[in-house]
């Protein structure tokens, strides 16, 4: 996929006299992925640092190591230093990995981001276009999924993956770009045609300590769309305005999208009206209002569809094929997905909602679909931010009619006490430690019209304790109780 390259082809400064023509047949910053003339890269990072893993790196065949000069003793390699490695890292890997779709498009938030990214896919896809899409769920191609590991992953990881992706004959890729992949650079060395952001909530506080830094790391986002590219905001969302002002000052072509967009330059939510397993959207683009059909159900779902197709219209598709392919839109994995209908007449549907405000509005976007009761089972991850554990428990006792507090990932704390913490919230709730069970007795409660929502791990496959992590499926399990 690439021919060998000299470390003065991928590094601009560092690189040490007598070492331009070094040749290097590949990069990577996991020193288990080392293989002979690779260049490591011995990055620090959450819970170790790269430099503790360079004697395992040369024995791999490493031949260069780049760090922030923090090695210690000499690593008995070829060393380059660079005050931000990561970046360096990654502007190195856009050179190691130069082929690209030629449309690339990315989206950050803190919810919503997967769904848009496989909706503007589809969207694409049926507008005739090649297209991929790059995330949570691995990165979606034509020739179907390659796994990932992360949302953003390394920057090796993210050129490679796209360098096959144009190979494949794509065109268009939406790729998702969490807090963790802007800050530490991953995705720098991607020039972006386009950029949207979906919203801001709690989230990941327990890595960016405070929600200033937070904000601070979506909007480095803005930076790598192309001089003169688009951003597309959530009118609706909370923090709207302040990405809007950091757009306007990087003189980005700015299109709002949703219930607050204006009338001009915008895609704008005039309407929308649920049906039991559909809604139907009055959308206004370009000073026409137009009913679209879409056979998803939630109203965020129609956001994070109206975002997409405001990508879309942007970067230059026709409006009749945009429409045409929100109407046949599908759902994704683990996101507001239907499971089945019990016997007694109630809708079962999976969500990776795991926030205080993704379960605040899966909830919320349940009620106008549910003429009986909402059913909430849900819990909350360990080693995570505990400080939203209770103020979940308070959203589910707010805004459903019947909360079931279980496990959900409890890694290496006592899930116990992360139950506990969330019962301070939701004192009336039921509590089963059991994940299985909880999904069991409440599918067995469930009436005529009632709505269950199993929310926290979505598309995920395993449940996390102790280091070890247990196959553990929340659609299987449903789809099980249902049958039974």
């Amino acid at each position: 996929m690439n021919a060998v390259m000299k470390l003065a082809s991928l590094f601009s400064a560092g690189v040490p006299e007598g070492a331009r023509d070094l040749e290097i047949d590949g990069l990577t910053a996991d020193s288990r992925q080392v293989r002979p003339g690779y260049l490591f890269a011995a990055l620090q990072g959450v819970a170790a640092h790269g430099r503790d893993f360079v004697e395992q790196a040369k024995a791999n065949g490493a031949v260069a190591v780049l760090s922030a000069g923090d090695l210690g003793a000499n690593p008995g390699l070829t060393h380059l230093i660079d005050d931000n490695p990561r970046r360096a890292f990654a502007l190195a890997a856009s050179a190691f990995y130069p082929r690209r779709p030629a449309t690339i498009v990315s989206v950050t938030g803190t919810n919503g981001k997967s769904s848009t990214v496989d909706f503007l896919r589809q969207l694409w896809t049926h507008a005739g276009k090649s297209a991929a899409s790059i995330g949570t769920l691995g990165a979606i191609g034509p020739k179907g999924v390659i796994d990932l590991g992360h949302t953003t992953p390394d920057p090796a990881a993210i050129h490679r993956v796209l360098a096959r992706l144009a190979e494949d004959g794509v065109t268009h890729a939406a790729m998702e770009a969490s807090s963790h992949g802007l800050e530490q650079h991953r995705v720098d060395g991607v020039s972006f045609a386009a950029a949207a952001f979906t919203n801001l909530s709690q989230d990941h506080l327990d890595y960016h300590g405070a929600m200033d830094s937070y904000r601070r790391a979506k909007l480095r986002l803005w930076e790598l769309v192309k001089p003169g590219g688009i951003a597309v905001i959530n009118a609706d969302a909370a923090d709207g305005a302040v990405f809007e002002a950091e757009a306007k000052r990087r003189e980005l072509d700015i299109v709002l999208c949703g219930w607050r967009a204006p009338r001009a330059h915008a895609l704008k939510i005039v309407e929308i009206q649920p049906r039991p397993n559909a809604q139907t959207l009055t959308l206004l683009w370009a000073g026409k209002e137009t009913d679209v059909e879409l056979p998803l159900i939630g109203e965020f779902q129609a956001l994070n569809a109206v975002c997409a197709a405001a990508l879309a219209l942007a970067l230059g598709e026709a409006p009749e094929a945009v429409w045409a392919g929100m109407a046949n839109l599908k759902p994704v994995k683990g996101r507001m997905e239907h499971v089945g209908l019990s016997k007694s007449g109630g809708h079962v549907f999976v969500d990776y909602a795991h926030t205080p405000d993704g379960l605040d509005v899966l909830l919320r976007a349940a009620r106008p679909h549910a003429p009986g009761r909402v059913i909430a089972v849900f819990g909350c991850g360990g080693d995570r931010d505990k400080d939203k554990r209770a103020k979940m428990g308070a959203i589910a006792a707010r805004q459903a009619d019947v909360v079931i507090v279980t496990d959900d990932n409890p890694r290496n704390e006592d899930a116990s006490a992360i139950r506990a913490q969330i019962m301070q919230g939701a004192p009336g709730a039921t509590q089963i430690a059991d994940r299985a069970q909880a999904i069991q007795e409440a599918v067995a409660m469930m009436q005529a019209g009632d709505a269950l929502m199993i929310a926290g791990k979505g598309h995920e496959t395993g449940q996390i304790v102790k280091g070890v992590t247990h196959p553990f499926s929340d659609q299987e399990v449903a789809k099980a109780a249902l049958a039974s």
